[in-house]
């Protein structure tokens, strides 16, 4: 396996030194727009009309499916670099490194600009060291110069910004010049998934913020058409993971089995990563595995391969994976009050994401089974005519979504 350690005006427009590039004007662009919490079969619902049009025109995957833990930060990272979790290095939106004098939390602005924490060479790195530009509106990891580069344009995240303003920006940067445009684009858009958090994933809100995701999209498809791009632009819309109810009655305690002054807890729910204090681990273990029905229990090696979660230093000595819709916590926590959740076993269906592709290097109103997600570094880098960094996906994956 592998390791690895504008707005022009108000709007901040981020823009970082990198490599000189030759004027590619005639190449095809690539935007790859993540709505964070899509599960798959939301696809289905009546508020997602421009989607499934795209749709029609192109490619749909039945289900996309995450790396483990299915949440954002681990599997946009995954998808950028096309390295599982435990090789990239973001096994968690909250973690440790004993080697790194902070804690990581995806919303501190410190923790995710430094460097150390990002292994592999993601996407836009990959592009711009072989003479692309790239522009990332919002993405895990491009806060940071990894490898000394950023990408060519940039913002800082702020999860207040409105969908319509992110998708100005992606505009601005596709109507700079020729020699200024970038070939490579991304976007993120968060409300969807704070939605289905607060209101769980059946809930009319939900399908209010479905519609107001898939205008968005769908205005952006035409602003593409007029101008004259859409037969240009290969275009994937995707989703990090699903989302499953989690009902505020199904809760595990953790001090109803072990003293809470013997381990220490650097992330919760639904997946525990559990640090014992010294000479500790075997008594937590005992006492947490087989301790609740609905939770897992693993020392760190001996967690199942499926997962492919045991060979980075920051994944705990011990993992509790609670069942799906179940919450891990403890009495000393506050009460959970959120009536969706994500994180849970990869294969479970709840769990799936969506893929739909457009344009000139897809194929046309085709449907092909689930994947996973891990094979879509690969797909970009051939999208761009790169060479791809080592990674742990293959193109021969994802070959039935394209023309040729």
């Amino acid at each position: 396996m592998l390791r690895f350690a504008l707005l022009i005006g108000p709007t901040l427009l981020a823009c970082s030194p990198r490599p000189a590039v030759q004027t590619l004007a005639d190449r095809g662009k690539v935007v790859v727009i993540s709505i964070d919490g899509f599960r798959w079969d939301y696809l289905d619902r009546p508020a997602a009309a421009r989607l499934r049009d795209i749709a029609a025109t192109g490619v749909r995957v039945e289900r996309l499916v995450p790396a483990f833990p299915t949440k954002t930060f681990p599997n946009l990272y995954t998808i950028a670099t096309g390295l599982y979790p435990e090789h990239h290095g973001i096994v968690a939106n909250t973690m440790v490194d004993s080697s790194i004098d902070r804690r990581f939390l995806a919303g501190d602005t410190v923790a995710v600009s430094d460097p150390r924490w990002w292994g592999g060479e993601p996407i836009w790195v990959t592009a711009i060291r072989q003479g692309r530009r790239a522009a990332t509106m919002f993405w895990p990891g491009s806060e940071a110069a990894i490898g000394g580069i950023r990408p060519t344009y940039w913002r800082r995240f702020d999860p207040r910004l409105p969908g319509e303003d992110r998708f100005r920006q992606l505009l601005a940067w596709i109507d700079l010049p020729p020699d200024s445009t970038p070939q490579f684009l991304t976007l993120y858009l968060n409300e969807l998934d704070f939605v289905a958090h607060k209101a769980g994933p059946e809930s009319p809100r939900v399908d209010s913020a479905l519609a107001h995701v898939d205008r968005l999209i769908g205005g952006f498809v035409d602003s593409l058409a007029a101008r004259g791009l859409a037969d240009r632009t290969n275009l994937i819309v995707l989703s990090d993971h699903g989302v499953v109810d989690s009902p505020v009655d199904r809760m595990i305690y953790l001090d109803d089995y072990l003293d809470s002054s013997s381990v220490v807890i650097h992330d919760w729910n639904p997946v525990a990563a559990i640090d014992p204090r010294p000479g500790r681990e075997a008594e937590v273990y005992s006492r947490l595995a087989g301790a609740n029905p609905h939770l897992a229990v693993y020392r760190k090696a001996e967690v199942p391969a499926r997962f492919r979660f045991s060979s980075h230093p920051r994944i705990a000595p011990i993992v509790a994976i609670a069942d799906e819709g179940w919450t891990i916590t403890s009495r000393g926590r506050p009460p959970a009050t959120d009536l969706g959740n994500h994180g849970y076993d990869h294969e479970l269906p709840s769990m799936g994401g969506i893929l739909i592709a457009t344009g000139p290097a897809f194929q046309a109103g085709i449907r092909v089974p689930a994947f996973q997600n891990v094979h879509l570094y690969e797909l970009m880098a051939h999208l761009l005519d790169l060479t791809p960094a080592p990674n742990d996906g293959r193109l021969d994956s994802v070959r039935a979504l394209l023309r040729r």
